[in-house]
């Protein structure tokens, strides 16, 4: 709490306020007990469901939440970045130095003499670019050139990461030409869980093959074109209103899921299709 010499924090519209207020909250005997006991381990979980409230409210569309959320995700930046300064490694400007020299490195057809290039051009530079900068990062620390692979965070939400190693595979040829080969490697999937299930496969094994399945389902959408993960995000929401729409007329009724048949339920979910929901 401030003392009687020390003038009350007020907001500001400038980052340097901010990074002063994460500061204030860090300083030892006079900051928020709760922030001074955290660090990178324990801050990442908020960093990553801050990063989904933002893409939830663009999905709203919902703008004033979104300025709210970009907030909130900027304040995880700024957390890291004053943790980091006060382990002596770096500060919130060499965050901002190391992503505007990125920007302005990835973009020669912008800042440089690459001029005039197609989208599927600048695709194509932005991929070189990104591969130079892997070697030489690489080469600095004596290590072995990293896979064709590497790069795809562990952290990433399972779906997506299996979409961008699916990408990267593709980029060297390992993929297939045809969609509907993906849908046939769907298929013969899905029989090989039927077949354990059959077999009465321990629980490890059926694991394995489900996941075989949600892989090849996450080829499909690449290939179709289509955001794995917004699509099942996209389904669950459609379940979300149609299972809504089951309770609400199951209490109409003096009812409640619990006590109604999976008849009468499976019935309501085809009233809430033929109503579009």
């Amino acid at each position: 709490m401030d003392d009687a010499n020390t003038p009350p924090m007020t907001p500001g519209r400038d980052i340097a306020r901010l990074i002063e207020i994460m500061a204030a909250l860090r300083t030892p005997g006079t900051g928020c007990p709760w922030d001074l006991e955290q660090d990178f381990a324990t801050i990442a979980p908020y960093t990553i469901e801050e990063a989904y409230e933002v893409a939830d409210a663009i999905a709203r569309g919902d703008l004033a939440d979104l300025r709210d959320e970009l907030g909130d995700l900027l304040l995880q930046v700024v957390f890291h970045a004053r943790m980091a300064e006060e382990a002596g490694t770096f500060a919130f400007p060499d965050v901002v130095e190391a992503i505007t020299a990125k920007l302005i490195r990835r973009h020669p057809h912008v800042f440089g003499d690459a001029r005039s290039l197609s989208p599927e051009a600048v695709k194509a530079l932005w991929g070189a670019i990104k591969a130079e900068e892997k070697a030489e990062r690489a080469a600095r620390h004596g290590a072995a050139p990293e896979g064709v692979l590497a790069g795809v965070p562990l952290g990433m939400p399972a779906l997506t990461r299996a979409v961008k190693l699916q990408e990267k595979a593709g980029k060297v040829g390992f993929d297939w030409n045809d969609i509907r080969t993906v849908l046939a490697k769907v298929r013969e999937e899905a029989d090989e869980i039927e077949a354990a299930l059959e077999e009465g496969a321990p629980q490890d094994a059926l694991a394995g093959e489900i996941g075989d399945l949600m892989f090849a389902v996450a080829n499909v959408a690449r290939h179709a074109g289509v955001d794995a993960e917004a699509a099942l995000r996209g389904a669950n929401a459609k379940f979300e209103r149609r299972f809504a729409f089951i309770e609400a007329a199951l209490a109409a009724r003096g009812r409640a899921p619990a006590g109604s048949s999976l008849e009468e339920m499976d019935g309501l979910w085809n009233e809430a299709k033929r109503h579009g929901l």
